[in-house]
């Protein structure tokens, strides 16, 4: 089940963490989130799953920024979030994909327990400008039912800002093996 946007609210600083919270954010079954100044971008047109990949980082000036086709940013949003009680949902929001800027293009299935920023992947089928703190996806949450263990240690837990794939981690245990 899905929470309504009455309940988001009514579930803050108890199941739900949402920093900064506004209120004008709220939609009837969802929350937007605003995408921060900063993308990141690969150095390197060949990504290596077994490696950590090299990246540079971008600003996005209040005048904004022209994406490009063909090319994958990552960003993150403005706002840190927890989920100790509920499943956290990503997606784009709809007048955003409406202009071919695809927001959070996988992995918008969270984990219970949750806590941090959103790295977002981001690409678009036509240039497109950008600019920063414009709400572009929307978390929602759903109820979780039986037992559960929350994502208290995983890679991606208590993040600062963007994080690239650390998908070479899984390798190097499993290569330990």
């Amino acid at each position: 089940m899905i929470l309504s946007g009455l309940e988001i609210e009514k579930q803050l600083g108890k199941g739900i963490v949402i920093e900064p919270f506004k209120k004008e954010q709220l939609n009837p079954n969802s929350y937007n989130l605003c995408l921060h100044n900063e993308l990141v971008v690969y150095d390197k047109a060949v990504l290596d799953m077994k490696k950590p990949n090299p990246y540079h980082t971008l600003h996005i000036p209040n005048e904004g920024r022209l994406l490009n086709p063909g090319k994958l940013y990552l960003g993150r949003t403005a706002e840190y979030t927890e989920t100790s009680s509920f499943v956290p949902m990503l997606e784009g929001r709809s007048s955003i994909g409406r202009l071919g800027l695809f927001v959070h293009v996988t992995a918008g299935f969270g984990d219970n327990g949750f806590k941090g920023y959103w790295t977002l992947e981001m690409f678009c089928v036509q240039p497109v400008k950008i600019y920063p703190f414009v709400p572009v996806c929307q978390i929602y949450y759903h109820t979780i039912k039986g037992e559960y263990s929350p994502y208290d240690n995983g890679k991606y837990q208590n993040n600062k800002g963007i994080q690239t794939s650390f998908l070479y981690q899984d390798f190097e245990m499993n290569d330990g093996k």
